[in-house]
């Protein structure tokens, strides 16, 4: 009995294990793939960027004092540049307003009002919870036909892939203004996030929320936090 029960145990492990090898190893292939299918599509300098109408800006934290994050203010930042630049016309800020007591969107656009850009220029996505919410929603409700997505290094990759399965012409400009301790871990996490997104394609996901549509070739947005 007791040998049997160690038989089964060893037969379990193995199992297990080659599950563990399997999945490590898809990981590894669809974060290939992603990253070599959406090279071409990314810009790593302000003049080689082409004149698109819409800047899309991927939100990520904002402090407690309302302040952007680094790696947030690195997007906006850069996001300001092409506009400056004449590269964009309109600048779309996706982020997570899940709760009134946090606004990635409203954050954003303050940086830029600061900045000097008129408020009918820039449109805010509440309902940008996650990467692929934030591309969805692009789309179908603020009929982005063209646009620059603006994020690090280490997340275009994933959104260019996104949009790519979702039939979107969208192209992506790097926004590495800073060089951040945790880059390793990022690229770690992105391996996960891949998955993820792999997933939420497979069953053709709906966003959390959709809505009216707010074209931003159209009149300017009336915000609405309640929205």
């Amino acid at each position: 009995m007791h040998s049997t029960l160690k038989r089964k145990i060893k037969r379990i492990t193995i199992i297990l294990g080659t599950l563990a090898l399997g999945i490590f190893l898809f990981m590894i292939v669809l974060s290939n793939y992603i990253k070599n299918s959406t090279e071409a599509y990314i810009f790593r300098t302000i003049d080689t960027v082409p004149e698109t109408h819409t800047a899309i800006v991927l939100g990520a934290s904002v402090k407690g004092n309302g302040h952007l994050s680094t790696i947030l203010e690195d997007r906006v930042e850069t996001a300001y540049r092409l506009y400056q630049k004449g590269k964009v016309k309109r600048l779309l800020l996706s982020g997570d307003n899940g709760s009134k007591y946090y606004d990635e969107p409203t954050a954003m656009k303050a940086y830029l009002v600061n900045k000097g850009v008129p408020e009918a220029h820039i449109y805010l996505d509440y309902a940008g919870f996650d990467t692929y919410d934030s591309m969805y929603r692009a789309q179908a409700i603020f009929d982005v036909k063209d646009a620059i997505i603006v994020t690090q290094n280490f997340h275009l990759p994933r959104a260019l892939y996104i949009t790519q399965q979702l039939n979107l012409n969208y192209k992506g400009y790097v926004s590495d203004l800073h060089v951040f301790s945790h880059e390793s871990s990022n690229k770690k996490r992105e391996l996960l996030a891949n998955v993820k997104a792999f997933m939420e394609l497979i069953y053709k996901k709906k966003p959390t929320y959709l809505g009216e549509q707010i074209p931003v070739n159209g009149p300017p947005q009336i915000v609405n936090n309640a929205q």
